[in-house]
């Protein structure tokens, strides 16, 4: 059987945990998109990590992780994590990564660099890992496969190529130093050798996995918002965040092979970056309360470590996440985040010039969006270490119950703490 596990809303949802939860009963993990641009953060018996590149099944034993033709590959990323969970004592997990997967080139993150400082105060809050630098040469079809490496003649001459293009765009455009190609030759060199063992046709694999019966987890990086064709366009990432890229980004799946779509969504808003995001709340000390209340350790971005912006529940951007990716169940997280409230907003509407609506709108009308607010009375204590529904505070569960209405969809599990075992089977 094949799932899904993807955000509802900008990222930062909590997906690390339950990947790393159901991966425990799992044959194959894939990450299928994204890149180190984000993190997955797990707890678990061998410590905290903060995943930027690895599946999050990496520390489950005999759990295979795949690195999919999706995603954006950085090797040096890649093999850096493999030497933190290994020496945290994770038994070296098993991993294979796509040989049709695309490389981040070194100068990818240059790039970034370069244009959120060309840009200034429009810059897109990029987290500067090379994404959209990389995307654009993928499509443009002057990007490097992992399977390129391994063809010398054919690599040394790619590199010509493409480095002539990139030298006029750092002369002309940024006036930055220029690309060294011996130097760039040496260091794919350097990746090819390092992540030869992990290489593999992960096409064939897949296949062959779901005509065997295989339990196979399909990873996710961001959410919906965050999505390139149905996100608030344009402060989105360079790929696609829906589950259905799936099917693309671990080639070998067919898109009737996935049966559950699990869409994870925090029970309140966090967002890293720029762009649209109705519900924020902007007093910055009633943000900084909720902010340092977040999460395992605060509302702060596993990649950056820069404050995320928070906000209450937005039922408008959650129902919106939640059916564009097709949901057939939710996962709610960090409930137990809240407990020091009195009272909670939630998003219901918006209120764009003076017409209420609940449907969640294209970016130009966003921008005009105001939030409309329904209050409910907080539990005000700690619900960590409860693990059945029903022990829930009253409050509580009116929480749940009523966002659950709002997004269309049963949310069945609850998450009240970091912890994979801190977790509520609620249906």
């Amino acid at each position: 059987m094949v799932k899904a596990i993807v955000g509802a809303n900008w990222g930062d949802e909590g997906k690390g945990k339950i990947t790393d939860m159901f991966a425990s009963d799992a044959d194959i993990v894939v990450r299928f998109q994204g890149g180190a641009n984000a993190g997955h953060t797990i707890i678990n018996e061998y410590g905290r990590f903060a995943l930027h590149t690895l599946p999050s099944g990496v520390c489950c034993p005999g759990t295979v992780n795949i690195l999919g033709n999706g995603m954006a590959f950085d090797p040096k990323r890649f093999l850096k994590e493999i030497n933190e969970v290994t020496e945290a004592g994770v038994p070296k997990p098993s991993i294979l990564v796509s040989e049709r997967a695309q490389v981040v080139m070194p100068y990818h993150v240059l790039f970034d660099e370069y244009e959120e400082e060309r840009l200034g105060k429009a810059a897109f809050g990029s987290t500067k890992s090379g994404i959209a630098p990389f995307f654009s040469d993928k499509y443009a079809k002057i990007g490097f496969q992992v399977c390129e490496l391994y063809d010398d003649e054919y690599l040394k001459e790619k590199i010509d190529r493409v480095v002539g293009l990139k030298n006029i765009q750092l002369e002309h455009v940024y006036h930055k130093p220029l690309i060294d190609k011996d130097e760039l030759y040496k260091t794919l060199v350097e990746y090819r050798e390092g992540i030869r063992e992990y290489v593999a046709d992960t096409n064939t694999f897949l296949h062959n996995a779901v005509k065997e019966g295989k339990s196979i987890l399909l990873e996710g990086q961001l959410g919906t918002m965050k999505d390139t064709d149905s996100g608030i366009y344009p402060m989105v990432t360079s790929s696609p965040t829906l589950a259905g890229y799936g099917t693309v980004g671990a080639a070998g799946i067919a898109p009737y092979d996935i049966k559950d779509i699990i869409v994870v969504t925090k029970a309140y808003s966090s967002a890293v970056g720029a762009g649209e995001f109705v519900s924020e709340i902007l007093d910055e000390d009633e943000a900084q309360e909720l902010r340092l209340h977040g999460g395992d350790k605060g509302e702060f971005g596993a990649t950056t470590g820069r404050p995320r912006r928070v906000g209450w529940y937005d039922c408008v951007a959650s129902r919106y996440g939640v059916q564009t990716q097709g949901a057939t169940e939710v996962v709610m997280t960090a409930l137990d985040c809240l407990g020091y409230l009195e009272e909670l907003k939630v998003c219901v509407a918006y209120d764009i010039d003076g017409e209420v609506t609940k449907t969640f709108p294209v970016t130009p009308k966003l921008k005009h969006a105001k939030p409309v607010y329904k209050t409910f009375k907080g539990w005000h204590c700690d619900i960590r270490g409860i693990r059945t529904y029903d022990d829930l505070p009253q409050e509580c569960k009116d929480y749940v119950d009523f966002i659950e209405a709002e997004l269309e969809t049963p949310i069945t599990l609850v998450s009240n703490g970091p912890k994979r075992e801190e977790i509520i089977r609620r249906k």
